[in-house]
């Protein structure tokens, strides 16, 4: 019956999870509900999450005898950073969950990562299809050795990524079964990254393989960013060439096209957006009418 249920609710969901999430928890904040119900609310709520989350395309990190479970929480969030959220955990040093974990991971287990603990590294990877591990020393073996952006251009569904933990890495044993090694270009007198820096690499070479832009990414909605047209670019040039001519600027006459094709040549480079263009012309504007008032007042003396 349990089964039945939430294969019925996973159908219903598979669209609209993110907005179920919020109306759960939104229901768990309003209602009251006794603890041993609420902690069974939010672990399937979690569970229906992972769910959706494994049949995207991206790649599982796997961790093999982690440490530190402060690092383990940094590797949590630079992962939800980069739409990452299959983290897998083989045989962690200090048990899962882990408290320490928590504060490093900014609030990245509430938000999107799912943590699942394994016994071997078998076990972690079995439903993976393609795997690649990441190492720093040569290993003597006969695989493909890539660098991150080579590694993620185009990877397979259901790949994972292996790391090592903090002491000693990946054992040769766990290199054996991946099916190209990773590397990043460190200095070769000191290859020693933290584990979560050397995750970070890897994510954010998927991140940019993925053409991802982040909070900075340009948008037609906003008209600051609107590149300018050439009405509006020569519209400016002939503003400033005004006044400039004016100032008395363009001199000697015989100069004159050559001055005012340099300017033109030099604005045109710029990439100027429309409201960078309104921008100077009031700057141009403001210079003009300074200069103005100034004649005026020398001449009323």
């Amino acid at each position: 019956m349990y089964r039945f249920c939430i294969l019925r609710i996973w159908k219903f969901l598979t669209d609209s999870i993110p907005k179920f999430i919020e109306s759960c928890d939104k229901f768990v904040k309003s209602c009251y509900i006794s603890s041993a119900n609420a902690l069974t609310f939010v672990r399937l709520t979690s569970h229906l999450e992972y769910l959706v989350m494994t049949d995207s395309v991206a790649p599982s990190i796997i961790l093999v005898e982690p440490q530190l479970g402060e690092n383990i929480g940094s590797v949590a969030r630079v992962m939800l950073n980069y739409n990452l959220s299959d983290l897998r955990l083989v045989d962690p040093r200090d048990g899962w969950p882990n408290p320490s974990a928590i504060p490093m991971a900014a609030g990245a287990f509430d938000s999107g990562v799912y943590a699942r603990v394994f016994e071997n590294v078998e076990d972690a990877v079995m439903d993976r299809e393609y795997l690649l591990a990441t190492t720093a020393r040569p290993r003597g073996m006969n695989k493909p050795i890539l660098q991150p952006a080579q590694a993620v251009e185009k990877l397979p569904a259901k790949t994972g990524i292996i790391f090592g933990g903090e002491q000693s890495g990946l054992s040769n044993a766990v290199v054996a079964i991946a099916d190209a090694i990773v590397t990043l270009p460190v200095n070769p007198n000191f290859a020693s990254l933290n584990l979560s820096m050397a995750v970070g690499a890897i994510c954010f070479a998927w991140g940019q393989s993925k053409g991802s832009k982040g909070r900075f990414e340009t948008s037609s909605e906003n008209a600051h960013d609107r590149p300018a047209n050439k009405k509006e670019l020569l519209a400016m040039m002939g503003h400033l060439e005004g006044e400039l001519e004016q100032a008395g600027y363009f001199f000697p006459p015989e100069k004159t096209e050559m001055m005012r094709q340099n300017l033109r040549n030099a604005f045109a480079k710029a990439n100027w957006t429309e409201q960078e263009v309104r921008t100077f012309r009031g700057a141009i504007k403001a210079l003009s009418k300074g200069r103005s008032e100034t004649l005026k007042r020398s001449t009323s003396k």
